[in-house]
């Protein structure tokens, strides 16, 4: 089958490879029919190599056609249109019964000190190769893929995977009561939802921050009043809004991409073009991330309010002002999706005739997987009005 592969920082491929198999009785095949680029598999293309091998796989959003099942996948058959959620859960051990999918004991990456395995991402979850192929062998396929009907495309669905159920999380995890205003930093396609699903959960004003041209106008295409960063004091212009008080909750979905910050970003560059052992060290004891929306987040949110961080961080010796944090009160959740703990509350509002959540405004680019390298490019440079790239095997 043909797959993308990594090939060295900054450089990706589309190679002929093995076609997966079913290897356990839990595994599926599937035939994938869409695949997205996330934001996520930016870092690996660029500052993450040293966690992953030439060859590997990438991509972590997608859905597509059953092929085959091993003997204990009993809920989904051949010819059934499936997405697959990026983490890999079991849905029967202890953090699983509780719902906490993306910490699944069973598929827990223990050597790396990390939580569930995850698609096409790295050594540190699991090295399991990823769906942006023609084909996906999925393990834990008696619990993990979610069922879909026809009746619409597939980007209608595809999000399910990886952007909606974070966005819903990172809208929950944000406390978000009617008549809040809540402040979202970064306006990619996490960003893009969490503004939407806000609103939709009751916020009365929700507010973005960006400096992308092509993302602000989306934003506000939704009714977001959209900020941009090139040219406003986030914190401060939200303060404004606010009489003095700040939002009642900040979603922060920029992470390790935050721009605006050269010395950190030279940083992080120079930490990717280390050798392996010195990279991963400067990366997880460094403190290398970009803080940019993060310490925004930090400014802007209001005495007791709640910061929901949904943006990837990826070193461990960030500078955090506990003094600010602790003397406004500030309630602080973070953490990867669990993706099918959502999945009930966001399919009636994708099934429908309706869109109430805009999803069908989110993708801007569709392009066959054989040119995903220049995919990469366009989204990783937001050229072309690069938002959301799906990727059609």
């Amino acid at each position: 089958m043909r797959a993308l592969t990594w090939q060295g920082t900054g450089r990706v491929s589309v190679e002929t490879v093995p076609d997966p198999r079913i290897q356990e009785p839990t595994d599926a095949v599937v035939r994938i029919t869409s695949t997205a680029i996330c934001g996520s598999d930016l870092h690996l293309y660029d500052v993450l190599g040293m966690y992953i091998d030439k060859g590997d796989i990438l991509g972590h959003e997608p859905m597509g056609v059953v092929e085959a099942v091993g003997a204990d996948v009993t809920h989904i058959r051949p010819g059934d249109r499936v997405v697959i959620p990026f983490n890999i859960s079991c849905g029967h051990c202890w953090m699983c019964t509780r719902g906490w999918y993306a910490q699944c004991e069973t598929t827990q990456v223990t050597g790396q000190g990390k939580g569930a395995a995850l698609f096409g991402y790295t050594r540190l979850y699991g090295q399991v190769p990823g769906g942006q192929a023609e084909y996906l062998r999925v393990p834990q396929a008696q619990f993990g893929p979610i069922k879909v009907p026809d009746g619409h495309p597939d980007e209608r669905f595809l999000f399910l995977s990886d952007v909606l159920t974070t966005s819903w999380q990172a809208a929950k995890y944000a406390d978000i009561r009617p008549g809040d205003t809540v402040l979202v930093t970064g306006l990619g396609p996490i960003g893009q939802m969490s503004a939407r699903i806000a609103r939709h959960l009751g916020a009365e004003r929700v507010i973005a921050s960006d400096n992308v041209p092509e993302r602000l106008a989306m934003a506000r295409r939704h009714g977001i009043e959209a900020l941009d960063t090139g040219d406003t004091d986030v914190a401060e212009a939200v303060r404004e809004l606010t009489h003095g008080r700040g939002a009642d909750s900040v979603i922060e979905a920029v992470g390790m991409e935050a721009h605006g910050a050269p010395i950190q970003a030279a940083a992080v560059k120079a930490a990717g073009m280390l050798p392996d052992p010195l990279a991963r060290k400067a990366v997880e004891k460094a403190g290398i991330d970009r803080m940019a929306a993060l310490t925004t987040a930090f400014e802007a949110v209001r005495r007791a309010g709640t910061v929901s961080i949904i943006g990837v961080y990826g070193g461990n010796a960030d500078p955090i002002p506990m003094l600010d944090l602790f003397d406004k009160g500030v309630t602080l959740r973070m953490g990867q999706a669990h993706v099918k703990r959502w999945v009930d509350d966001l399919m009636p509002l994708l099934t429908g005739d309706e869109d109430p959540l805009g999803v069908d405004d989110l993708v801007t680019h569709r392009l066959p997987l054989e040119e995903a390298p220049h995919a990469y490019e366009i989204f990783k440079k937001k050229q072309d009005g690069c938002v959301k790239v799906v990727l059609k095997p």
